[in-house]
């Protein structure tokens, strides 16, 4: 709710600005009545330690009340298609222009999303080979429809356009044919009542389920497996012969499978379903997606499939010579060359942002949420806006060091072109490069909320209270740098072959804290990430499951799986735990306590008070998650969605607990004073102190401060958290648990998302898992992780297929005596070492 009373309008905004937006009275999330001035028509940096409320006053206030402004104007009917956010809660606001938020998000699930169709690149090629293709001799020429496999009329007719088809086998559906079908023998049909219902239907069916499946004849096994008929018969339950019969409907192991897989609602049922499938490459059009027709057709002496599946800057020295006029001293065609231009120009901004490794048809689903954000901005500076402030969110995470220079000159394009821009950012750099800093703080939560400056960034150091002042300015000495450990052992993998790494081997030492480091798309993802978790765990990071996207939509298997040669040293690991930046809930019913286990010894607690015991309480009465003690009006949620006719559907609070959750005889119950919805509502901080008498609690607590997560609540549901925060709780989770000791941890970039200072404190946490006899290996570009590591792989020298080598290896600092390494100079400015003369 907003701070002004209800009857009072809102004021408009001013018409005269001063070239300042003049935020007044905000008080979004931990934002305590703040005012400030920020110059537009400028590059301003917002800073602050991770919770300190930048993100509450740059996206949820700024944003938040430029587009509520915007939507305003639109007409009442087509609100109602439109996305919106929340009414900020800020008294006033003035010289707000138009705003466009670029946000860290993860990239789109669908396997049909591509770096193409998100840049929208992907339109103008298929003009190309339509208007300026080489045919055959003879073929008539194609619409430009024809050359997507999104389309009818260019997808291939056996795999739909996605490259991928999946498949049933009796091997694939019966994995053990000597268990008769009693005993489980068609391992594809469903469990639990359905599987008994489909056998007590087999056997009405008049087939003996008590044989083994593969003395079956093969007719039989095959009208099983693969019949399309769904006949229906009276069936009385085996289970119990006094049961009243009912009409069941017979469905074929296949059936049942492809049903599940296209229906489905479940993500865990259809990744149980792919498990029967065989997913490979389409043998009709080998797995590029189109139709015969399109791959006839070439361009500079490449199909359609070839020119999607170029990097992005090997794409660009394709299109140079096609996008002039005159070729040879021969005329060309004026709309070949405008499309080739225009092509050309908008990859140059993609290659100029460090993404020239990636391809048109790289899936969305494999890109990190850097990349996505860079693609958006290559995509904005194309869209020649005037006057409007762009807000980004961190848009330097997942650069290396050697990418953040094109990337600020892409955000000076931006402000060139008239516009603002915006930037919630930890990278010194890019806030040293800016025109203004607003720095929040002074910690995190209810500790924070304030601005404690405003100005020219030069100005920041002599603001006494600012924790982000002392990291301006690169100082040569940092919190964590020690004698290198010795390695116990070492783990090799021979022959890598996954995406850009080709025939590597790679050794990482055993017992100490190693760094995978490299320019972006080196590689360092897929060799950590993918090649070495599946080699010792079977799975990924930050990857889809095999055969299946996130919602359970095809993805191209082929691709994500490593060949390799050899292993070895592997026994020196008994345990692998790779903790991801993926959510650790998809529902508001997952949270920051339900994840800890914090949640189970705080309810415990709960039902141990004497009214409790009284009314005889266990505790699961206080879940939110099961009846008994939750509201049952908004079924533990805290919130109805409202339908409104002609205008979106929102959410409110729930008006019968109003938020909390919980029923009125549940709440009547507390602990120390306060009831077990209020607990929720704490600060991990603030419960540190409230829940010391909860030994289990507390432990989980102390990790989670320990980790720099001080300011989240106990109650914050896993969708708000982002994939930096998620995995600092993974780690607080795993720190907790009883030293083990041989567990090697695998992290990616577990920096995103934190302020320097809260690095100090994550870089404490991994030499503490190290010291118990663990071995940590990081992929990271952070400079600060880098330098305290006992060991670095840095990968390279360039992105894409001009990466996936190992470049150097050994102790920071002789990677930073390396010539060869792109890491090397911001390496040892770090280290305050004299930097490399060559």
């Amino acid at each position: 709710m907003s701070n002004i009373g209800q009857d009072t309008p809102r004021l408009p905004a001013s018409g005269t600005h001063d070239g300042f937006v003049h935020v007044r009275g905000a008080n979004e999330n931990n934002l305590r009545n703040v005012e400030v001035r920020v110059p537009r028509d400028a590059i301003v940096a917002f800073t602050g330690v991770s919770g300190s409320g930048k993100s509450s006053l740059a996206f949820g206030t700024i944003f938040a009340e430029a587009q509520r402004r915007f939507l305003e104007s639109v007409a009442p009917y087509a609100r109602r298609l439109i996305a919106q956010g929340h009414t900020p809660d800020v008294e006033f606001i003035s010289g707000l222009p138009p705003a466009v938020a670029l946000q860290q998000r993860r990239g789109t699930a669908s396997s049909r999303s591509t770096v193409g169709t998100l840049t929208t690149l992907s339109n103008s090629v298929r003009m190309l080979y339509s208007r300026a293709g080489d045919y055959p001799q003879g073929a008539k020429r194609l619409e430009s429809d024809s050359f997507s496999p999104n389309t009818v009329v260019g997808a291939c007719s056996q795999c739909h356009g996605l490259g991928i088809v999946h498949t049933v086998t009796e091997e694939s559906l019966v994995p053990d044919p000597s268990l008769s079908i009693r005993e489980g023998a068609i391992a594809a049909w469903p469990g639990a009542w359905q599987g008994k219902s489909l056998r007590d239907i087999t056997t009405q069916l008049g087939y003996d389920v008590d044989v083994p499946f593969k003395e079956m004849p093969k007719k039989d096994r095959d009208w099983l497996l693969f019949t399309d008929e769904h006949p229906v018969v009276q069936v009385t339950p085996e289970r119990d012969r006094v049961a009243k019969p009912y009409k069941g409907r017979f469905w074929s192991a296949k059936s049942s499978v492809l049903h599940t897989v296209t229906e489905s609602k479940s993500q865990m049922m259809r990744a149980k379903a792919l498990q029967f499938m065989h997913s490979g490459p389409c043998p009709t059009c080998s797995g590029t997606g189109f139709r015969p027709e399109a791959l006839d057709v070439t361009v500079a002496g490449l199909n359609i499939a070839a020119f999607n599946g170029t990097a992005l800057d090997s794409l660009a020295e394709v299109l140079r010579p096609l996008s002039v006029i005159e070729r040879d001293g021969q005329p060309a065609s004026e709309v070949s060359a405008s499309i080739a231009a225009d092509l050309l120009e908008r990859i140059e901004v993609l290659t100029a942002l460090g993404l020239g490794y990636l391809s048109l048809k790289r899936g969305t689903p494999t890109l990190s949420p850097g990349e996505m954000q860079r693609l958006r901005i290559a995509t904005q500076l194309r869209s020649g806006l005037f006057g409007v402030i762009y807000v980004l969110d961190e848009p330097s995470a997942g650069l290396h060091p050697a990418d953040a220079q094109p990337l600020l000159v892409v955000l000076e394009a931006l402000k060139a072109a008239g516009n603002s821009v915006f930037v919630v950012e930890h990278n010194m750099d890019v806030v040293a490069s800016a025109d203004w800093v607003v720095d929040v703080g002074p910690r995190a939560g209810s500790g924070g909320g304030q601005v404690l400056y405003s100005g020219p960034v030069a100005g920041l150091q002599e603001v006494s209270a600012s924790v982000t002042r002392k990291f301006l300015g690169h100082p040569h000495t940092i919190e964590g740098i020690r004698e290198p450990r010795e390695a116990t052992g070492w783990l090799e993998l021979d022959g890598v072959h996954l995406h850009n790494l080709v025939d590597l081997d790679a050794k990482f030492p055993l017992g100490v804290f190693s760094v995978v480091t490299g320019v972006s798309g080196s590689g360092k993802s897929t060799l950590v990430s993918q090649a070495l978790a599946q080699t010792l765990r079977g799975e990924t990071l930050d990857q889809p499951a095999a055969g299946a996207d996130s919602n359970g939509q095809e993805t191209d298997t082929e691709t994500n799986q490593a060949v390799i040669g050899a292993v070895r040293g592997a026994g020196g690991i008994d345990r692998v735990v790779a903790m991801d930046q993926k959510p650790i809930g998809r529902t508001p019913r997952s949270n920051l306590a339900t994840y800890t286990g914090l949640f189970d010894a705080v309810r415990k607690a709960f039902a141990q008070t004497e009214l409790a015991m009284e009314r005889g309480y266990g505790a699961s009465r206080f879940s939110f998650n099961v009846a008994g003690g939750r509201c049952e009006n908004c079924l533990g949620e805290g919130y109805l969605e409202i339908e409104l006719l002609f205008l979106p559907g929102s959410y409110g609070v729930c008006p019968v607990c109003h938020g909390s959750r919980y029923n009125p005889e549940t709440l009547e119950v507390t602990y120390e004073g306060k009831n077990i919805a209020q607990v929720l509502e704490l600060s991990v901080d603030e419960a540190a102190k409230f829940l010391v008498g909860i030994p289990a609690a507390a432990r989980s607590l102390i990790t989670l401060r320990e980790v720099g997560l001080g300011y989240l609540a106990l109650g914050q549901p896993a969708p708000e958290l982002s994939g930096g925060e998620a995995q600092r709780i993974k780690l607080a989770t795993e720190l907790q648990r009883a030293r083990r000791g041989h567990t090697l941890y695998l992290l990616d970039e577990p920096t995103t998302g934190l302020h320097p200072a809260d690095v100090q404190l994550l870089l404490g946490q991994l030499n503490r898992l190290v010291d118990a006899s663990n071995t940590v290996i990081v992929v990271e570009h952070h400079m600060d992780v880098v330098a305290a590591a006992d060991w670095v792989i840095d990968l390279g020298p360039a992105g894409g297929d001009a990466g996936g080598r190992i470049v150097a290896t050994g102790t920071p600092e002789r990677i930073a005596a390396d010539p060869d390494s792109r890491t090397a100079p911001y390496l040892a400015e770090r280290l305050g070492l004299e930097p490399l003369v060559t």
